[in-house]
């Protein structure tokens, strides 16, 4: 919408890909162009643009940009599917544009159709959210991780503008700090109260009984249940499981694979080491010293207290 506090995360502007560059962000809302597929794969391995359903616009449009300058579609497509491999929506939204008689359009309607999505997706999900909850996040699964609104954020935002007081427990998300550079700045442009903590923090405020419910997004939910997530929202939901504190999945129908049969089937990605170990081009550790970086873990079924997508509420039966 034109009266939007943010802006599209990522669209089509005639031959090229224009999104927000993530990367920048709190400090700057800057947009770049990915005029070519290598440039597009590139800003999303770097993470310039970023969330399972933002990648499925993304991936949709690579496939544009390989048709409107006349290279091989397949070739792009397998390009743009290697860059990140937990998140199904991207290679749902290559497939879709992919099989399409008009790429190009099809790109256009997946980034249409997603914030048509996630606002019945929150819509939805804002039934679950009480007057007065205070509600914890991890990483970004707002208007950035989309093509607009937000999914886990579409909840919370819903909420909001059906006149419900709402403040939000945002983790900071290491190692790239989705939650507060992120998050915090959606929320704040919503005029959401929110705070940051660190992520260590979160077991301490349940059992202080300050969290009244988590909403988290998700990068690939299998066949029976089990969904990736960004790294720590595992150790989130057992930690919600053991307070008692529900524990709810905010994702459209693209996030589903039924192709995948339980998260032990999932890809995890592994990211640089560096991530871990520096901040802002600053070392943190020791020279030498490793780091474990996987960018993914993966919450069961049984930790999920409900699902919500565009299609409404289910519960794990």
């Amino acid at each position: 919408m034109a009266d939007d506090p943010i802006p599209p995360t990522i669209e089509w502007v005639g031959d090229r890909v224009r999104l927000v560059d993530q990367r920048r962000l709190p400090h700057a809302l800057d947009l770049v162009d990915a005029c070519t597929v290598d440039e597009l794969c590139a800003l999303i391995t770097t993470m310039a643009v970023r969330g399972a359903p933002a990648l499925g616009a993304a991936g949709a449009m690579g496939v544009a940009l390989a048709h409107v300058r006349g290279e091989s579609i397949d070739a792009a497509s397998d390009q743009l599917i290697a860059t990140r491999p937990t998140a199904i929506n991207l290679a749902w939204g290559v497939e879709r544009a992919r099989t399409a008689t008009d790429p190009v359009a099809e790109a256009v309607e997946i980034a249409r159709q997603d914030v048509e999505r996630n606002r019945a997706l929150g819509a939805h999900g804002a039934e679950l959210i009480d007057d007065g909850s205070r509600v914890l996040t991890h990483c970004n699964a707002g208007a950035l991780a989309c093509v607009g609104y937000g999914t886990a954020i579409g909840v919370i935002r819903a909420a909001h503008e059906r006149g419900k007081h709402v403040s939000v427990w945002v983790d900071e998300t290491r190692p790239v700090l989705q939650g507060s550079r992120l998050t915090a700045w959606e929320l704040d442009r919503l005029s959401i109260p929110c705070t940051i903590l660190p992520d260590v923090l979160a077991g301490s405020l349940m059992a202080a009984g300050e969290v009244d419910a988590v909403v988290v997004g998700a990068d690939r939910i299998a066949a029976n249940g089990d969904v990736a997530n960004k790294v720590g929202t595992y150790p989130l939901a057992v930690l919600a499981h053991h307070h008692g504190v529900p524990f709810y999945v905010a994702a459209p129908t693209s996030t589903y694979d039924a192709a995948t049969p339980s998260g032990a089937d999932i890809d995890i990605e592994h990211r640089s080491p560096d991530e871990v170990v520096e901040i802002g081009g600053t070392r943190l550790a020791p020279e030498g010293v490793n780091a474990e970086n996987r960018a993914f873990d993966v919450t069961p079924v049984a930790l999920v207290t409900a699902y919500v997508t565009e299609e409404g509420v289910t519960r794990p039966s």
